[in-house]
């Protein structure tokens, strides 16, 4: 995974607790910030099925790289 996607995805992890825990207070919030959490989820599986995607496609180019040369 490249590393501004592993950066990005950290923050998304992060934000999961954020919006169940207010970060000033530490107190579980009367009503947690839904969007947050969803938007962090989404965003987390975005990034593992795009860097998948990529790493299949690099291992395409370069099955096909080593099959040629033979």
């Amino acid at each position: 995974m490249d590393k501004y996607l592993t950066v990005i995805l950290i923050f998304m992890i992060v934000g999961i607790p954020i919006s169940f825990v207010s970060p000033t207070t530490g107190e579980i919030r009367e009503q947690p910030l839904i969007l947050l959490f969803y938007a962090s989820i989404a965003g987390m599986s975005i990034i593992i099925v795009y860097s998948s995607y990529k790493e299949r496609k690099e291992r395409q180019k370069a099955n096909a790289k080593r099959r040629a040369k033979k």
